[in-house]
């Protein structure tokens, strides 16, 4: 399946996921196999590299973030992107955020549509939230956001996790194991991104005073992701 076929098929899973008229196994099917599929759609693009078969090398992407919450819509868009072995730049002022994406075009087009729905579904989310008496708002809904990166990253990772080991399970001895071949790549997009911008520095830790931590992680637990998570093109 070529790789524009198969977000094409992540796409129609979803949507046959999200329709009204879908039986909860019927939609539940559904997701779990558009996270199958995206999940190992980095990965096998990477195998098939090492195996000779590269269409391309590390490319780049500027996802634009608009307020409000832009730190933290930015946040999850580099859980989102790191998840996905890419790396990211912040550049940006006070009204408008870019996360600058590096990484191989499989794992960047994933990082795109994900970032993309999260958002959407995120912002739903956080507008049936209740901030509860005596919080301040704005800190309550920056702790929210944090809660929600942090669990769709936890999420992710855990599928990548199950997905590189169905691929070393399928692979023979005198083939290079799966890590090696990720490590090479992340090696490379790692260069590239430094190629780019020099020297990096890492953004200070945040300290957050809010109490939505724990609605908004619940919520990204919730997040349509794939299996039992939704890609909205």
């Amino acid at each position: 399946m070529s790789d524009d076929a198969t977000l094409r098929r992540v796409r129609q899973l979803l949507v046959l996921a999200d329709d009204p008229g879908a039986t909860p196994a019927e939609a539940q099917a559904c997701r779990d196999k558009a996270e199958a599929l995206m999940a190992r759609y980095g990965i096998d693009a990477a195998l098939l590299a090492a195996e000779g078969h590269r269409t391309s090398g590390v490319v780049d992407a500027y996802l634009r973030l608009d307020g409000p919450y832009l730190r933290d819509k930015a946040t999850l868009a580099v859980h989102v992107a790191h998840a996905l072995r890419c790396q990211s730049v912040l550049v940006g002022g006070e009204r408008t955020t870019t996360v600058h994406v590096f990484g191989f075009e499989a794992d960047v087009r994933g990082t795109e549509i994900l970032v993309t729905s999260l958002l959407l579904q995120a912002a739903h989310e956080l507008a049936r939230v209740t901030v509860p008496p005596g919080e301040h708002t704005a800190a309550f809904r920056r702790s929210w956001w944090q809660g929600f990166a942090q669990a769709v990253y936890v999420r992710l990772r855990s599928v990548e996790d199950e997905a590189r080991a169905d691929a070393q399970a399928e692979r023979s001895q005198e083939q290079p194991s799966v890590e090696l071949v990720l490590a090479d790549r992340s090696a490379e997009v790692e260069s590239a991104m430094h190629a780019r911008y020099g020297g990096l520095r890492r953004a200070p830790r945040r300290r957050l005073s809010g109490g939505g931590l724990a609605d908004g992680y619940a919520s990204g637990r919730r997040a349509d992701l794939g299996r039992g998570t939704s890609l909205q093109g």
